[in-house]
């Protein structure tokens, strides 16, 4: 990790409190999701990095965090 990627380190009895972890979704081939801008879609594959969602008529990689996708 980068020095300018880290996050700065707060002592326990610190008022500035640090920003806590993104929560990142998982999700399994199947699932039924929603993304920003392409709409509904179905999950039809999954790897450590990214799924690939099929929004007829086209299909998306997604990346990690996956920021603007949703489970329905």
């Amino acid at each position: 990790m980068s020095t300018s990627a880290r996050r700065p380190r707060h002592p326990a009895s610190s008022p500035f409190k640090s920003d806590p972890e993104p929560i990142v979704e998982e999700f399994a081939v199947d699932d039924l999701v929603s993304h920003d801008s392409y709409g509904m879609g179905r999950v039809i594959h999954v790897d450590e990095a990214s799924v690939t969602v099929d929004f007829r008529p086209q299909r998306v990689r997604v990346q990690r965090p996956f920021a603007k996708l949703s489970k329905i």
